[in-house]
C-alpha cells in the first residue's frame, strides 16, 4: 500500500508538471501568432514599395547575370532547442534535407536550435552554424539580424549565392506543417506576384530618389520580415507539438491514476478483508476454547 501510495503522489505531482507547461506552451502560442499576424500589415507595405519600385522599370532583383557551375546554397533550418515536442525536429530535418538533396552546387546548412543540428549531422548535412532559438518574441529580432548579417557576408564572397530557410508552420486547426521558401535571389514567381498587386489609390506612386538603392532597402527588408516570420511561424508550431505532447501525458497521467486509484482500493479492501477474518477466526478458536 505505502508503495502504491508512493506512486500515486509522483503521478499527481507529474501531471502538475503537465498542466503547468500546458498553459505555458498556450500562452506562448498565442504570442507567436500574434507576432506572425502584426507582420502582414508591414509586410504589404514593402510589397507596395516593391509595385512602385517596378513600375519604374525593369531592375534586377533576380541576378541574371553569370553563374557559377558550382553554386554556394545556404539553408536555415528552424528547431528546437526543447524536448517534448514530438517529431518536430525529425520532420523539419527529413523536410530540410529531402528540399536540398536536389540543389545543384554547394549545400551548407544552418541550424536553429541544437537538437535540429544533431539531426542533420546524424544525416550527413553538418551544419557550419548553430544559433539558439528564442525564449520571447523580444529575442527574435536579435537572431534575424545575426542571420541577416552573416548572409549578407556570404552574398558579398559567392557571385552566385541562394539563400534558403526551412521550418515548421502550425496550421489553423491542430498540427505543423513543413514548409520551405527560397529567400534570395527572390524567384521569377515572387516578381509576378509583386507586380500583380494593385495600387490601393488612384494615385500612382512615386519613388523618391535612387530606384535601385529604394529597391536594395526594400529588399533587405523583405528578408528581415521572411525570416522574423519563419521563425515566428516555427516557435508557434514548436509550442503547439509540445501543447499536444503535454495533452497526451495527461491522458496517460489520468489513466494512471485510475488504475492505481483502483488499485490501490483492491489492495485496501483485501487487507481489511485479511484483518477481519484473523478477528473472527481468533474470536472463534477463544470461543471453543
Amino acid at each position: 500500500m505505502i508503495s502504491l501510495q508512493r506512486r500515486q503522489q509522483s503521478a499527481g505531482e507529474l501531471g502538475s508538471v503537465v498542466r503547468t507547461m500546458k498553459a505555458l506552451s498556450t500562452a506562448n502560442i498565442s504570442q507567436y501568432q500574434m507576432a506572425v499576424e502584426s507582420l502582414q500589415m508591414y509586410y504589404r507595405t514593402i510589397s507596395l514599395g516593391l509595385y512602385a519600385s517596378f513600375q519604374r522599370g525593369q531592375l534586377a532583383v533576380i541576378g541574371e547575370g553569370a553563374r557559377q557551375r558550382k553554386p554556394t546554397n545556404v539553408a536555415v533550418i528552424f528547431g528546437s532547442d526543447q524536448g517534448l515536442v514530438g517529431r518536430f525536429n525529425d520532420s523539419v530535418a527529413e523536410f530540410g534535407q529531402q528540399s536540398l538533396e536536389h540543389l545543384p552546387g554547394i549545400i551548407e546548412t544552418w541550424a536553429v536550435g541544437e537538437r535540429v543540428y544533431y539531426l542533420l549531422a546524424d544525416a550527413g548535412l553538418t551544419p557550419t552554424r548553430l544559433f539558439h532559438v528564442p525564449n520571447s518574441v523580444s529575442a527574435i529580432t536579435p537572431l534575424v539580424h545575426d542571420i541577416l548579417i552573416k548572409s549578407e557576408q556570404y552574398r558579398q564572397n559567392n557571385q552566385d549565392y541562394r539563400f534558403y530557410i526551412v521550418h515548421n508552420k502550425p496550421l489553423n486547426d491542430e498540427g505543423y506543417l513543413q514548409s520551405s521558401q527560397q529567400l534570395y535571389p527572390p524567384d521569377k514567381k515572387w516578381q509576378e506576384q509583386i507586380t500583380a498587386l494593385q495600387w490601393p489609390s488612384e494615385n500612382l506612386p512615386q519613388v523618391v530618389g535612387a530606384t535601385e538603392d529604394t529597391l536594395r532597402a526594400l529588399i533587405r527588408e523583405y528578408l528581415f520580415v521572411s525570416i522574423y516570420k519563419a521563425c515566428a511561424e516555427s516557435l508557434a508550431a514548436e509550442n503547439a507539438s509540445r501543447l499536444a505532447a503535454m495533452q497526451r501525458a495527461e491522458k496517460n497521467i489520468d489513466e494512471m491514476l485510475e488504475e492505481l486509484k483502483l488499485s490501490y482500493n483492491k489492495l485496501r479492501k483485501s487487507t481489511i478483508d485479511a484483518e477481519l477474518f484473523d478477528v473472527i477466526a481468533g474470536f472463534e478458536a477463544l470461543g471453543r476454547r
